[in-house]
């Protein structure tokens, strides 16, 4: 099987020729663990991929480096604040101030949205048939998240406390900026749609439950069954502990969850989701990968497979490599899987 064939028979729960593969690393990581990550891609190649080719054209507003330490502006005017080399940095300063004034102030980037529609999906589409992995958009709607970065970590939560109609119309303008965006990438040959949002801290959801299904589930669904009536995939990525809402995510059609799942109740989320939708990895980040001992990393990929591996599909072995991670035990957790897989009459092909 071709990697886009192994990833959609993990996603239909068609008994895939081995577990799906996606490794993803921040350029901390190309830095520091650039032997490391040689034999991770030689080893265990992702099945993962984007296009391949830059459809969008630059935007004026954009200024500095996203992860170089210093200041980033992005192409909605937010101006991030880095002190870590590798990394991504926060918004210290917020672009909306005064909420009642947003309208004069929030510009979506429209102008980095193709020229030439035609050219660029023909563009997209020869890309895609050149390659055997599959395709994930680089289209990422993140209302929530481009929510907070026009107003502020702190000022958003707020908003959440006392909500207003300034609040809703901002995420709904918001909203409607990338529904504009999707309908390019809907119309490519691309596998999958992609949408984030952080959501969670260490114990909880940052907002009351309630209040994310009145305004957020809506948003997501939409993005869902956009994905779905175009006929791809529809990919999620949240951070924290999440718990909460996984029934929510289910239910509004997502296909496959990137989430931490050592920030929650594995088991609980087994009896929640599995063989309702893929788990799209995550081995912890925070303890795990960092673990000098590779049998730490051995001993979490047990712990997953234990509540959520099927051989029929529904797993996809991801982690990411960020500041503090051991290359050694990332190399463990991929040939941790490589034995669950074999032991259950899985091939390694």
């Amino acid at each position: 099987m071709t990697s886009r064939e192994i990833v959609r028979r993990a996603l239909r729960f068609e008994t895939p020729s081995r577990l799906p593969r996606d490794m993803w690393a921040l350029p901390w990581a190309e830095e520091h663990l650039a032997e490391g990550l040689k034999e991770l891609r030689r080893r265990f190649p992702s099945d993962f991929s984007g296009p391949g080719c830059n459809v969008y054209r630059p935007s004026p507003r954009v200024k500095g480096d996203w992860y170089a330490v210093g200041e980033y502006v992005d192409d909605w005017g937010c101006t991030f604040t880095n002190i870590h080399k590798g990394v991504i940095g926060e918004v210290k300063e917020s672009l909306v101030q005064d909420l009642d004034g947003w309208r004069k102030l929030v510009v979506p980037p429209v102008e980095t949205l193709p020229a030439d529609y035609d050219k660029a999906r023909d563009e997209v589409n020869r890309a895609c048939a050149a390659s055997d992995k599959f395709i994930l958009t680089p289209c990422c709607p993140r209302p929530w998240e481009r929510y907070q970065f026009l107003r502020g970590t702190a000022n958003s939560l707020m908003d959440m406390a006392e909500l207003s109609k300034d609040t809703t119309a901002l995420i709904r303008f918001i909203h409607e900026y990338y529904l504009k965006e999707l309908e390019f990438w809907g119309k490519t040959d691309v596998d999958a749609i992609t949408f984030m949002d952080d959501w969670g801290s260490q114990q909880s959801l940052l907002i009351n439950p309630v209040l994310w299904r009145e305004l957020f589930k809506p948003l997501y669904k939409d993005y869902c069954d956009f994905a779905h009536s175009h006929g791809k995939f529809i990919f999620m990525h949240s951070d924290g502990h999440i718990q909460s809402v996984y029934p929510d995510i289910v239910e509004i059609g997502v296909d496959a969850l990137n989430s931490q799942l050592f920030c929650m109740d594995i088991a609980e989320l087994g009896r929640i989701a599995k063989g309702r939708l893929t788990f799209w990895g995550e081995i912890d980040r925070q303890h795990v990968l960092p673990a000098k001992d590779p049998q730490v990393g051995r001993d979490a990929v047990r712990q997953v497979a234990k509540h959520l591996y099927d051989p029929r599909g529904g797993v996809i072995a991801q982690f990411e490599l960020t500041p503090g991670s051991n290359s050694d035990t990332a190399i463990a957790i991929y040939e941790e899987w490589e034995k669950i897989d074999a032991a259950r009459g899985i091939s390694k092909k």
